[in-house]
């Protein structure tokens, strides 16, 4: 089993290592199987990406606020984007499209060489960036920029993972996936998506359904 990259974060807010233990069981229940993200999704403090109000929800399976009509995804979630980011095989790099509070960039940090990641809101952008240095997470890179956009200078991409849904995968995603590449991304309208891992060999594309989800729109600088 891969180790996690991050132990010296886990020392941190001790108090809720038993709460972190237990999500991490019930999204075992729920059907997550891979240990590595198992073990990623115990060792991030997900309170720490919650308003302080709401940190006593923070262990609980259910997306929250966090403000600018954004929200931090339901763990089950967070989980089963991870997990079929990582079932195709190894890989280095990933992009995320959505940085929001920043707890999936963590958890994916816990696994992944480098996490770069990209957020449209300044002010998530901010704190996001804020929060994953104090906690440890110096191989995640982020920028503020129209995710649509992706991070041309930076790509091609192992692996690209969307936090926001939308009827089809922008061109410029498709564009910057490598061959051999996987995406992970909501489609469908607003409040009700499918969940799809778009594999890419060559030119050709095949897709796969993950399930039912209900994200926030990814928003363009266009819209």
């Amino acid at each position: 089993m891969v180790g996690l990259r991050h132990p010296h974060a886990r020392g941190l807010g001790m108090t809720s290592e038993r709460n972190r233990k237990r999500l991490a069981d019930r999204l075992y229940e729920e059907g997550i199987r891979d240990e590595r993200v198992l073990r990623a999704i115990g060792a991030v403090q997900r309170h720490r990406f919650v308003d302080e109000a709401l940190a006593n929800m923070a262990y609980r399976d259910t997306a929250l606020p966090i403000g600018h009509g954004q929200t931090i995804s339901q763990p089950l979630i967070v989980a089963r984007m991870t997990e079929a980011l990582l079932e195709p095989g190894p890989f280095a790099r990933v992009l995320e499209v959505g940085t929001g509070s920043g707890y999936q960039a963590a958890v994916l940090a816990e696994l992944i060489d480098e996490v770069l990641t990209v957020e449209r809101i300044r002010p998530l952008y901010q704190r996001a960036g804020r929060l994953l240095r104090e906690l440890g997470y110096h191989n995640v890179r982020l920028r503020q920029s129209d995710g649509s956009w992706g991070w041309p200078q930076l790509g091609p991409f192992e692996r690209i993972v969307v936090t926001a849904g939308g009827a089809q995968v922008p061109e410029a995603l498709r564009e910057q996936l490598a061959p051999g590449g996987v995406l992970v991304m909501p489609v469908g309208p607003s409040g009700r998506q499918e969940l799809v891992r778009f594999s890419r060999q060559g030119q050709e594309w095949t897709e796969e359904s993950l399930g039912l989800v209900s994200f926030v729109p990814l928003v363009s600088e266009r819209d």
